[in-house]
């Protein structure tokens, strides 16, 4: 049965791939990624604050005794010796390299240009073999247009496509006017790949301490149902690979995201919940449902189920909408 698959131009053993998250910071979690099936595997994010923070730390401390005595150059601390987070992200990206045979994407999280469009450059060197921008960027002023919005996103995507020659996959949210339009857009701009979507995880209330706490919530089967519409939509329209992501946590979630056009589906909260083993049992059933149902490679399937194959694409579309009111009892 062959499960192999493409995505950003790399060759995957399967389309599992785990999503940026705290499992990839350890080497020994990768490695078992690797020999539980896993096609790639797609690093926990650098945060652009992280990059800002390394700055501020670096410049302080070479900047806060110079003042004070004739002598104080003498003991400043060299700035090529001075490691923070960044740096240690660079290098696990090596280690993670040299630990395993499949491809390591690196994840950069971000919300303007900033200085991690220099670290992109240096991802690249460290050896990924793709890059996975997630960009977030929470509209809160009331006077600023979605069109400006938009436009930032792609001057991210355009500046760091002019800087960088590996595969760069855009990590999307489903809030766009138009996600097909600004789909079109990002691919455009130099991304090969969409990931469809972004979670954008909300903050909670604390009632005892009245304070805005952050509360991460583990995504649940139902998430799938959003990224599942907009692959079998956005498939045959863009050119671009696409990988599904939320909610998928079974056999038949990426059966269905591969029928929808997916080219690889991302995995997290099943593996946070039932460990990483989670995909040896997913690859193994999907093998036997395969068989069953005489599918010798997933592109036989792939896109079959997609809005441009299926004989009523109106189901994913408003048409549904009205359906599925109408066909509770």
């Amino acid at each position: 049965m062959n499960l192999t698959t493409k995505y950003l131009g790399l060759e995957l053993k399967s389309p599992i791939v785990p999503s940026a998250g705290p499992l990839a910071q350890e080497i020994s979690n990768i490695r078992a990624m690797e020999d539980a099936g896993a096609g790639a595997v797609v690093l926990y994010s650098l945060f652009e604050e992280e990059i800002e923070h390394e700055s501020l730390e670096l410049y302080h401390h070479i900047t806060a005794h110079t003042e004070e005595y004739a002598e104080a150059t003498n003991y400043l601390p060299d700035p090529f010796d001075y490691k923070v987070g960044p740096e240690e992200y660079l290098e696990h990206i090596s280690k993670a390299k040299k630990a395993v045979d499949i491809p390591i994407i690196a994840s950069l999280n971000g919300k303007s240009l900033g200085g991690w469009v220099d670290y992109a450059k240096k991802i690249q060197q460290a050896g990924a073999d793709a890059l996975e921008l997630n960009i977030y960027l929470l509209a809160t002023d009331a006077e600023r247009s979605s069109e400006e919005i938009e436009i930032i996103y792609l001057d991210i995507v355009k500046v760091v496509r002019a800087n960088i020659d590996i595969p760069i996959a855009v990590k999307m949210h489903p809030f766009f006017t138009s996600v097909a339009s600004m789909a079109n857009d990002l691919v455009k701009a130099g991304a090969n790949g969409l990931v469809l979507f972004n979670r954008f995880y909300q903050p909670d209330i604390d009632l005892e301490k009245l304070e805005v706490v952050p509360n991460v919530l583990l995504s649940t089967p139902m998430a799938m149902r959003l990224p599942l519409r907009w692959t079998a939509i956005l498939y045959g329209k863009v050119n671009a690979d696409l990988a599904a992501t939320s909610g998928i946590y079974s056999e038949t979630d990426v059966i269905k995201m591969i029928m929808a056009g997916a080219s690889v589906t991302q995995m997290l909260s099943c593996l946070l919940k039932f460990g990483i083993g989670h995909i040896s049992e997913v690859i193994t059933k999907m093998k036997y449902w395969m068989e069953t149902n005489e599918y010798d490679s997933l592109d036989k399937m792939r896109g079959s189920m997609s809005y441009k194959k299926v004989s009523n694409p109106s189901q994913f579309e408003r048409a549904n909408y009205m359906k599925v009111l109408h066909s509770y009892k």
